[in-house]
């Protein structure tokens, strides 16, 4: 049994930080995960993924300013996020078991209930 917690949102400035994290349990070490994010009024994006060999995916929109990183002992992956704008805000989902590639475009088989970012202006 896969499950995913999120943790991490909350209410930030914009030019601020937040850490998110999302742990795994389960038998998840060979899949690639990833974090998505859902604004209201609009459709759920795609932010970043890193496979289980590594390798990293970020959005366009969030390249040089997050960063995903994977903690295998502990099985946990987070994102942070620096230099948040008030188009950051949205509901933050982590993911797990990618089925197809790009990571971006992949189906995934396990998701986490998500975290809610705010950035104010």
């Amino acid at each position: 049994q896969v499950q995913l917690v999120e943790s991490g949102g909350g209410l930030v400035q914009a030019g601020g930080s937040l850490r998110l994290s999302c742990a795994a349990s389960g038998r998840t070490s060979s899949y690639t995960k990833a974090w998505f994010r859902q604004a209201p009024g609009k459709e759920r994006e795609f932010v970043a993924a890193v496979t289980w060999s590594r390798a990293i995916y970020y959005a366009d929109s969030v390249k040089g300013r997050f960063t995903i990183s994977l903690d295998n002992v502990t099985n946990t992956v987070y994102l942070q996020m620096d230099s948040l704008t008030p188009g950051d805000t949205a509901n933050y989902y982590c993911a797990a078991q990618a089925i197809g590639f790009p990571p971006a475009r992949a189906k995934y088989g396990y998701w986490g209930q998500g975290t809610q970012v705010t950035v104010s202006s």
